[in-house]
């Protein structure tokens, strides 16, 4: 009796890390995160990063394949647009600093707010504003994903 006791505790332990492992997701290191908040406010500034190196394998990487965006100029963006604008060799950003950001983690989806200040050439024309801006983030296959943006330029 004392056997089946410990199996079905064993059973029931091992059951319980497997969800925990799984409901707690990777960070982007692929490793288990107990902290969403971080690894998201992480994400946001590795994103200020690769904007200001032109590293598109962080929009590979992070961005979900159907992502849209509103951008503050009025226009649509997608995943693949972003990566061809980030290949294009006419867009290029000089600064980029982003304040105010706040993280919220709804589940298995995140929410993050921020102010962000940039000078850029976007496709030959010159840049530059303070903007508002919302990430919608989901967890996809273990792993936090942009999905949706919207910004918009703050008052002055």
């Amino acid at each position: 009796m004392r056997v089946k006791k410990s199996l079905v505790s064993f059973i029931t332990i091992l059951a319980i890390t497997a969800f925990a492992t799984t409901a707690l997701g990777k960070n982007n290191s692929g490793t288990a995160s107990a902290d969403p908040v971080a690894t998201i406010t992480q994400m946001v500034n590795d994103n200020v990063k690769a904007d200001l190196t032109g590293d598109s394998s962080f929009v590979s990487k992070n961005y979900a394949n159907n992502f849209t965006g509103g951008t503050s100029w009025g226009n649509w963006e997608t995943k693949q647009s972003i990566l061809a604008d980030l290949n294009d060799g006419k867009s290029k950003t000089n600064s980029e600093q982003i304040s105010e950001l706040n993280v919220r983690v709804y589940g298995f989806a995140a929410v993050a707010t921020y102010k962000s200040t940039y000078d850029m050439t976007y496709k030959g024309e010159h840049r530059a504003r303070t903007i508002l801006s919302t990430d919608t983030f989901v967890m996809q296959d273990g792993s936090w994903r942009l999905v949706a943006s919207h910004s918009s330029e703050a008052a002055k």
